[in-house]
């Protein structure tokens, strides 16, 4: 239990600075985007369950040989009066700083999604009074508004895409079709789940600089898998064309689905592609209009494989630490 605690805590400290610094320089996630955003997840995931564990199982190291046996017995001090001068100061303090953090971590999740459903909601009444349907789509609404503008409302069977007619009038069915799809793509793939997930991260650690990166580059990654999904219909220069119109929309202040504005409206769930700061809008466009221009090819099947293992081997290690009995002593 002694030395679980502290491999935990080597690798939270890993998991939380150098790992996603390094992972947000590389230039491989745009080759395999699928891949480099189940890697996020695993960092994710494990950098939270190394921090509470390592502080838990430290915590519980006087009073058992195992997280079980501690666990056990902690719950006999609770609720059973059980003595609790086996436990230090410190030990108290661990525990404590523990189960704190759960509780933020959760409330945070919760408060996030909240807030999200909420300002859905207000938007599916605003349009409910200012757009009309498409003609073409029961899920496709129009807005009356000159810019280009194009983004989805998750909501399961309520989910919809909307549009501005500036945007219809600009673009050539081939491109508004790329639009419809990359927007689809969001909505079938369900990258609003992402967005809240990592929005959620940032807003509950909002001084670990690295929960900014893992948000930017997780909205980045899902805009290109949508991009991928359009370019299996339509011709390269045509969803280009099409991220610049509606990007020429972000530049003049709008909200867009295919050049992401300000993270709040990621937040409000209006927009699950978005979520970058409305500073970051211009390089995410230019990354993935890059990506389009000069594709690289996908990584090769042995090299995802090996990142696959590391995601499996970033869960599989704190998950052991925890509750294999007597690991380590």
């Amino acid at each position: 239990m002694f030395w679980a605690s502290y491999l935990l805590a080597v690798l939270a400290i890993v998991l939380a600075w150098p790992v996603p610094i390094l992972l947000s320089r590389a230039q491989w996630p745009a080759r395999s985007p699928f891949t480099a955003m189940l890697l996020w997840q695993a960092i994710a995931l494990a950098g939270g369950l190394s921090m509470i564990g390592a502080m838990l199982v430290y915590g519980l190291e006087p009073i058992g040989d195992n997280l079980i046996a501690g666990l056990r017995a902690l719950a006999a001090m609770v609720l059973f009066n059980a003595p609790t001068t086996a436990l230090g100061f410190w030990h108290i303090f661990a525990l404590s700083a523990a189960a704190l953090l759960t509780a933020h971590l959760v409330f945070t999740l919760l408060l996030t999604y909240y807030k999200i459903e909420r300002q859905r909601r207000r938007h599916r009444e605003l349009l409910a009074l200012l757009a009309s349907p498409s003609g073409q789509d029961a899920a496709t609404l129009v807005i009356s508004h000159d810019s280009p503008v194009a983004y989805c409302l998750p909501g399961g069977a309520r989910s919809v895409t909307v549009l501005s007619d500036g945007l219809m009038a600009a673009l050539e069915p081939a491109e508004l079709r790329a639009v419809l799809i990359h927007e689809n793509a969001h909505l079938s793939q369900r990258h609003h789940l992402l967005l809240w997930a990592f929005a959620a991260w940032r807003q509950a650690l909002p001084w670990l600089p690295t929960t900014r990166l893992a948000q930017e580059s997780v909205n980045s990654l899902i805009e290109m898998l949508a991009d991928d999904v359009a370019l299996k219909s339509e011709s390269k220069a045509t969803l280009i064309k099409a991220i610049a119109i509606v990007a020429s929309g972000s530049a003049q202040g709008t909200g867009s689905e295919l050049a992401p504005t300000a993270s709040t409206a990621a937040l409000a769930g209006l927009d699950p592609g978005n979520g970058v700061l409305a500073s970051d809008s211009a390089r995410t466009t230019a990354s993935r209009v890059s990506r389009l221009l000069s594709p690289q090819p996908q990584l090769p099947g042995a090299v995802r494989s090996l990142v696959l293992s590391g995601c499996v081997l970033l869960l599989a290690l704190p998950t052991a630490l925890l509750v294999v009995p007597g690991l380590l002593g």
